[in-house]
């Protein structure tokens, strides 16, 4: 369901679950943790994310997720999350399709993110009674700014291609036919880079690391408590369940 593999100093990491839309479970979160931690070799100058069958990813699936303790979940993806955090190289990510929940979270670590034009994001915690995670909620009012940054976390709501341009989420959107030459070119020009210098003005550029996973831990904190939340629980069970959610229960 990952598949990872190597050519020319690039280490290419695709989500290949076409039929759930390439949403995520933890044995996923692993495989990818494990192959952005090998990033350190020599030989890779470059690390590239990319879905499969014209989607990113749905983001995580949500009836695993429920199926397996909130420890188990929470595990698999730190380590992924931590993993890409403190990567060594640069970070590509080709987007398109569905970039939904951490799909779109994980987007925030990256170093180039160029998507189709009909790509869709979310990050719709907030309607699963649940908080922001992996800094999203530190980094998107420093790079969006604090009113870009509530109406994308605190509303919730699906936004297109150019929004996430707008609010400094992805580098270039361009049609969904010149996207794989726009990551080809640039994959090209990173890989022509003297590895060194690269490390280090990755380094220098990513000067906040220790500031952004103090900021996980305290949204993980919040996150771990929301979900045993009433209003978490009923939107959970009515996402299975495919019915409207009890407002009610959000109060």
């Amino acid at each position: 369901m990952i598949n990872v593999s190597q050519k020319n100093a690039v280490l290419t990491i695709e989500i290949d679950r076409p039929h759930k839309k390439n949403a995520l479970v933890p044995q996923m979160y692993m495989d990818m943790a494990k192959a952005i931690e090998s990033a350190s070799e020599s030989d890779i100058r470059v690390v590239l994310i990319q879905g499969s069958h014209g989607c990113f990813t749905a983001g995580n699936d949500i009836a695993d997720f429920m199926s397996k303790s909130n420890d188990q979940e929470v595990n698999e993806t730190y380590r992924f999350m931590m993993a890409l955090v403190n990567c060594p190289v640069p970070v590509v990510a080709k987007v398109e399709g569905l970039a939904i929940g951490i799909g779109t979270t994980l987007l925030l670590h990256c170093d180039f993110v160029y998507c189709a034009d009909n790509t869709k994001f979310a990050m719709p915690f907030i309607n699963l009674g649940l908080v922001p995670e992996y800094a999203s909620s530190y980094i998107l009012p420093r790079i969006s700014g604090n009113l870009q940054a509530a109406e994308l976390l605190l509303l919730g709501e699906t936004f297109s291609a150019q929004k996430a341009f707008e609010c400094g989420i992805v580098s270039k959107v361009v049609n969904e036919e010149a996207l794989p030459d726009l990551v080809a070119q640039t994959l090209a020009k990173l890989i022509s880079k003297p590895k060194t210098a690269l490390v280090q003005s990755k380094a220098l550029l990513r000067n906040q690391n220790a500031e952004i996973e103090q900021h996980i831990i305290t949204e993980l904190a919040a996150f771990a408590e929301a979900m045993v939340s009433e209003p978490a629980k009923e939107a959970f069970s009515a996402f299975i369940e495919k019915r409207p959610v009890n407002r009610l229960i959000y109060k």
